[in-house]
């Protein structure tokens, strides 16, 4: 059995967070249906650095974060299509959307629309800001929340600063956030019958993941310095040159900065008091970089990888994304699953990572087509064949 086998969701997202938070539920059994505009669907499915891929509607981003879920086209402008969708939120348990505030109740089908209909539905809204508040109708990307949040303020060093992080944090972390709540909100339905309303904003879902930085300001009154590579915790703990170069060194006990020393054959620093103590490290961190880095670079990033993590000083090489997405613990671990996709062929798609040992997580079937589940789920309803010819000629689906 999955574990969200019989689950019903109805995924009404673009592009990322809602995605992503849709693709936790159909890793896990719950059977996703992507409601898309009958045009072009999802506007992911035009993004990604493949222009073929993007010119058939399965862009390399939209692969990323739709493995498992179907696809139906529906237009909600009309009529038609909001009886038609209504009727399947009366067979759902979930649904979730991600447009901007009050969009859905426009449309006739907000919460307080949809519970009338099925008062058990758990319905998540994702978006920049939140249902409420002063900015709750602005538009918002992952780059203007990680703007907004300090994130791009905290990263860097004085020489490159604000700087975002390298991949749509915010919008992930948005959609982290909703799966969970949504598994919180299934958990309380099973115990009291009752279906409810989630907000979710991708400002509100960042703020939590600077918790130490934030308390440190918020708390101990120290705004965050920009230390680039460096742990602000410890020292020394950040990324240091090597021979061939660079490594990083988490030394963030006091008896791993010890055994530090003695690895790398200055052994008179765990006395020099500019570094003896954690606090005088971190003050002095800037001097004692190049004292190590002196003996660091006498050898490989690999040779001094070994031998610190045998003496039990975490550390590791750098790698290029590429180099990390073949590694072999990803294999191990069995991160990614392979499916084959209809006009592109086989492709690597990420497995849930969470390792569940009775209802494990993965990939079973592929993203799927724009619209490849229209029939099937309409049919379902109770439509006919002829109605769904009729409702393609009047642009319904």
């Amino acid at each position: 059995m999955k574990l969200l086998e019989g689950i019903r969701v109805l995924d009404l997202t673009n592009v990322l967070s809602g995605p992503f938070a849709t693709l936790h539920l159909a890793w896990l059994g719950a059977e996703v249906i992507k409601i898309e505009n009958p045009k072009d669907g999802d506007l992911a499915r035009k993004l990604g650095c493949v222009p073929e891929y993007n010119k058939k509607l399965m862009g390399t981003s939209f692969i990323a974060q739709n493995a498992n879920k179907k696809s139906v086209t529906l237009n909600l402008k009309f009529d038609k299509g909001k009886e038609i969708f209504k009727k399947l939120v009366e067979t759902a348990d979930i649904l979730v959307e991600n447009f901007r505030p009050g969009v859905m109740v426009r449309l006739g089908v907000g919460y307080d629309d949809l519970k009338k209909i099925n008062p058990k539905l758990i319905y998540c809204a994702i978006s920049g800001f939140g249902q409420t508040g002063p900015d709750a109708f602005k538009p918002a990307y992952d780059q203007i929340i990680q703007g907004l949040s300090g994130v791009m303020a905290i990263n860097g060093d004085e020489r490159l600063n604000p700087l975002r992080a390298g991949f749509p944090l915010c919008d992930t972390v948005g959609g982290l956030n909703a799966a969970f709540a949504i598994m919180s909100a299934l958990y309380f339905r099973e115990k009291s019958g009752e279906g409810q309303f989630i907000d979710i904003a991708l400002l509100d879902s960042i703020m939590p993941l600077m918790g130490w930085v934030a308390a440190n300001l918020m708390i101990g009154g120290q705004h965050p310095p920009l230390l680039g590579n460096d742990n602000f915790t410890a020292a020394p703990s950040g990324t240091f040159r090597t021979k061939d170069g660079y490594i990083n060194i988490a030394a963030n006990k006091q008896e791993q900065w010890e055994t530090v020393a003695d690895i790398l054959g200055v052994p008179e620093l765990k006395e020099d008091p500019r570094f003896k103590e954690r606090d005088a490290r971190k003050k002095n961190r800037f001097e004692l970089t190049p004292l190590l880095e002196k003996m660091l670079t006498k050898d490989t990033t690999a040779h001094w990888v070994e031998i610190l993590n045998k003496h039990d000083v975490p550390s590791g090489e750098i790698l290029s994304l590429e180099d990390a997405l073949r590694a072999e613990q990803i294999e191990h671990r069995n991160t990614f699953g392979t499916q084959s996709i209809e006009g592109i062929g086989e492709v690597k798609l990420f497995n849930m990572t969470a390792k569940f040992e009775k209802t494990p997580g993965m990939v079973e079937s592929p993203p799927p087509l724009l619209s490849q589940h229209t029939p099937e789920i309409l049919i379902d309803l109770g439509y006919s064949e002829q109605e769904l010819k009729e409702f393609k000629i009047e642009n319904i689906i």
